[in-house]
């Protein structure tokens, strides 16, 4: 009857241990599930990574990708690029090895980026690229704007305040990335037809304000008689304008991408207009093909995105779609 007991006792013990043991196994078989949970349930993981992430445009781009990528419980890291092709293909190449399954890339320069795509490529990961363009035939798919388009719309709008004559300034985008090759082309479009528009000067400011405004200050003393000046992007445009204003003078100046500052000195009168590009949208879809991409979908090799022109008469309209 001691045995028994003895015995009936030994194995209640050893189920309570098998039971705590259980108990522990569980929590660490949870932990592991839940870590492949984040890592699979849906947890498609991308990476972008962006020329930049010091700009209005690509901040909005980049939350609108965010915005999209928690909706569809995607898993997003965003790289900011700092303006540099290497830096790029090492962020590409950090992706690659990180496990991600697709990449959004906005390249800085359309040749020298080209090895972002080619690297993905190899590992089998499809790249979707975004709002500028890179050279490359292994591209999954592309989704932006025509830049082409936002230079013609621009300069027409500059020759229709000058009636087709006069004097201006380009400021450029870094020269090299697409948008800069191609919103150029736009503006010699237009130009080509009105040959009593003169090109005084055009230079780089690298999409930045600061820059912008030291170029302008510098064709301020080379030029007596600057009539516009045609920015390839807002920022640009609204540091020529603080150069100007600063030389007490009043020369009209449009810009490209109907940022927040842009819009209200559409508003003001202090930018002639800014043409809209949807960054937010841009984003959003960029991340709706990649994913579709990823899971085996045909997907169209562009997906364009129209600008849109902001002026005066439509300019609340435009500041309540940015909100």
């Amino acid at each position: 009857m001691k045995k028994r007991l003895i015995g009936a006792l030994l194995v209640v013990s050893m189920a309570a241990t098998m039971l705590i043991g259980c108990g522990a196994a569980d929590k660490d078989a949870k932990k592991e599930s839940n870590t492949e949970d984040t890592q699979t349930e849906g947890k498609v993981k991308i990476g972008m990574t962006l020329y930049s992430l010091k700009n209005e445009f690509t901040v909005r781009l980049a939350n609108a990708a965010e915005a999209k990528a928690e909706e569809l419980g995607i898993e997003l890291v965003v790289y900011d690029g700092n303006y540099d092709p290497s830096t790029q293909i090492s962020q590409v190449e950090t992706m690659i090895s990180d496990g991600c399954d697709g990449i959004i890339l906005n390249p800085q320069d359309a040749e020298a980026c080209a090895p972002c795509v080619d690297k993905a490529a190899d590992a089998g990961i499809p790249v979707v690229g975004v709002n500028t363009r890179v050279k490359s035939d292994k591209l999954t798919s592309y989704v932006g704007s025509i830049d082409v388009t936002a230079g013609e719309m621009e300069m027409q709008k500059i020759v229709d305040l000058l009636d087709g004559k006069g004097n201006i300034v380009i400021i450029e985008g870094p020269m090299g990335q697409s948008a800069q090759i191609e919103r150029r082309e736009g503006i010699q479009n237009i130009l080509d037809k009105y040959p009593d528009i003169k090109v005084l000067a055009e230079k780089t400011a690298n999409w930045s304000r600061s820059e912008g405004m030291t170029v302008m200050e510098n064709w301020l003393q080379a030029f007596d008689n600057i009539d516009a000046v045609v920015g390839e992007n807002d920022e640009m445009a609204l540091g020529a304008r603080e150069a100007i204003k600063a030389a007490g003078k009043d020369i009209p100046a449009i810009g490209v991408d109907g940022i927040t500052d842009a819009l209200n000195a559409v508003e003001e009168d202090n930018l002639v207009a800014s043409i809209f590009q949807d960054g937010a949208g841009q984003g959003s879809k960029a991340v709706e093909v990649l994913l579709d991409a990823i899971n085996g979908e045909t997907v169209e090799e562009n997906y364009w995105i129209d600008f849109e022109e902001v002026n005066k008469d439509n300019v609340e309209e435009f500041k309540q779609r940015a909100q």
